[in-house]
């Protein structure tokens, strides 16, 4: 046999082709699988990059040894690349032509049992797979999402840099900002009493640059937010392609992120389809009334409508007389349903008062006639102009919400979505972008009555200060957007307020008192009174854009090393108890934990 200076791998598992047949070559790796089949044993070794098959014959000295090694131990081999016979090709292997006849073995390391089947996809409880999430990072799936990360916040970075964009990089330990989402914080040794808080984003800071003159920034940033945890957003913390821009509209933070985006679903959606920029602008009142939220799924083709008017001093005794109370009545079209059984409409019933809704009313137009519990109390004109309004034909159903407007929109976007999947509607292998623009500047607070900030506070208001002046703050818009790809927000953005009356202003109305907002955010209002220019920016996910790349339904399954939905990290075991001397470093005493009465 050749001499091989390496000690480990002349080739990686992925890298052995027919045109290496009688090479002697060297591989290590994990233990995949075996089977063994008397008088030869065959053994998958995989690395990070691929797998290749090897065999041992039974009179080898080193037979045993394999036969009884468990599966995931580290092995390295060394022996000659030989052709498999016709009927073995594996075609679903790169290195499905050849395999390796074992010479000689080294053990690396040797495994235990493993908790988790390795070598399969197979569904394992959650807890076992955070818990061991190394060795779930070795399974074919989970692995490829970590890589296609990975490759996807290189591209993202090659794209930023190529627009013109310089990468900083913010700081971690800043202060707690009143506004958003609880901070995690950080307790002070060296200042008693005082905490440091994770950002919850780089927002102050990457406005500051802007202040400071660098005109585009770019970065892929950490941000810690204490909240729960759901599919499609972590607990504890999450990464995104953070940016800003001087001296730009909003068209202009459109159109160059437009192109990035779209490039970079193209590069790795793997053959689908992604929609051609510029994206789609849907206002935000446009969204809730034709989707019934403010990130609409655009493979659904259901447009939703207003049909209050239809039923507005009808035969239809509840939507009417709740119409003249103030509610409304909107429409969601089935398209093609009139041919479904009764048990469909029955279904979505249900389904609805499982929601907390009393039901779906519906009216199906089938054959020229409208069939169905509320038809017959319509007249042929109101009937007519339902037709009209909710865009709907023969051989189309049409469903109905019936509610306060702001309470109807929920059920609105939830039954769209769930008819849109009954029906099978709902487009494939697709990617639908879109921007909601023209955010409300304030929403009124349900249960104090107050008015707050709707989205973000230092979002610059449609008409300046005059409108903060004159105008109803609930009527107000902001240069406020949201970037929406398959019903999934990737990001919010605005153009920024970057003049010190006008944020003063905007925070009075939202409740807050002058000397406050100078304490609050002295450094930001400070930079602006020494010359701020325009400018915006934006923040798209980057779990939820690998997640929407990797069509995985959780975001646990695009991030390395994510918490469980109580935000621990059951491998690490965190949050831990810490030990009192620590805490008395850092000037901290716990309350002891009350015991209830029995």
């Amino acid at each position: 046999m050749n001499t091989i200076q390496h000690p480990y791998r002349t080739h990686t598992c992925n890298a052995l082709r027919s045109n290496d047949v009688n090479a002697i070559a060297r591989l290590s790796g994990w233990v995949h699988r075996k089977r063994d089949h008397g008088n030869l044993l065959f053994i998958d070794v995989r690395d990070h990059y691929g797998l290749t098959q090897c065999v041992i014959h039974s009179d080898h000295a080193e037979f045993e040894t394999l036969s009884r090694l468990k599966l995931e131990s580290v092995i390295t081999v060394t022996g000659k690349v030989v052709a498999r016979a016709q009927e073995t090709v594996n075609s679903k292997l790169p290195t499905g032509d050849i395999e390796l006849v074992i010479d000689t073995l080294t053990l690396q390391s040797v495994a235990d049992q493993v908790p988790l089947q390795v070598n399969s996809d197979a569904d394992t409880a959650e807890d076992i797979r955070l818990r061991y999430r190394y060795l779930d990072l070795r399974r074919e799936k989970v692995h490829n999402n970590i890589v296609l990360r990975s490759n996807v916040i290189s591209s993202l970075r090659r794209r930023m840099i190529e627009a013109g964009f310089t990468e900083f990089q913010t700081p971690i330990l800043t202060a707690s900002s009143p506004e958003g989402a609880r901070d995690y914080l950080v307790p002070s040794r060296i200042h008693p009493g005082k905490f440091y808080a994770l950002p919850q984003a780089p927002q102050m800071f990457k406005q500051l640059l802007m202040v400071a003159g660098f005109d585009r920034y770019f970065q892929i940033a950490p941000c810690f937010r204490d909240e729960d945890s759901r599919a499609d957003r972590s607990p504890g913390e999450f990464y995104q392609l953070d940016f800003e821009m001087s001296f730009v509209t909003q068209e202009d933070v459109f159109a160059t992120l437009e192109p990035v985006l779209h490039g970079i679903f193209e590069e790795f959606s793997k053959g689908k389809s992604v929609s051609p920029y510029p994206f789609r602008r849907i206002a935000y009142d446009e969204a809730m009334l034709k989707y019934g939220c403010d990130k609409p799924d655009l493979r659904i083709p259901i447009v939703c409508t207003d049909v209050s008017e239809v039923f507005r001093g009808s035969g239809f005794g509840i939507f009417a007389k709740n119409v003249e109370a103030g509610s409304v009545v909107r429409a969601i079209p089935a398209p093609g349903s009139a041919a479904q059984p009764r048990s469909f409409f029955d279904k979505l019933n249900d389904w609805a008062r499982g929601e907390g809704a009393p039901g779906l009313g519906y009216i199906v137009f089938d054959k020229g006639e409208a069939k169905g519990p509320i038809a017959k109390f319509l007249d042929a004109p109101r009937l007519q102009l339902l037709r009209e309004t909710a865009g709907v034909a023969d051989g189309d159903a049409v469903f109905f919400v019936c509610d306060k407007a702001a309470d109807a929109v929920k059920l609105v976007d939830k039954a769209r979505r769930r008819i849109g999947a009954e029906l099978g509607l709902i487009k494939p292998d697709c990617f639908e972008f879109c921007w909601v623009v023209d955010f409300p500047m304030f929403e009124r607070n349900e249960d104090t009555g107050k008015i707050e900030f709707s989205h973000n506070p230092f979002s610059m208001p449609q008409g300046g200060l005059e409108a903060l002046n004159s105008g109803d703050p609930l009527a107000l818009k902001a240069y406020q957007y949201d970037i929406v790809c398959n019903g999934i927000e990737l990001s919010s953005g605005a153009i920024r307020n970057h003049l010190p009356e006008v944020m003063l202003r905007a925070f009075e109305i939202a409740g807050y008192q002058r000397d406050e907002v100078e304490q609050q955010f002295s450094g930001m209002l400070n930079a602006f009174r020494y010359g701020a220019p325009p400018h915006g920016g934006s923040a798209p996910g980057i779990d939820r854009m690998v997640m929407l790349l990797a069509d995985e339904p959780n975001i646990r399954e695009v991030v390395a090393f994510p918490m469980n939905q109580k935000a621990e990290d059951l491998m690490m075991g965190a949050p831990a108890v810490v030990p009192s001397e620590r805490l008395r470093e850092l000037h901290i005493r716990l309350h002891e934990k009350l015991t209830p009465k029995v």
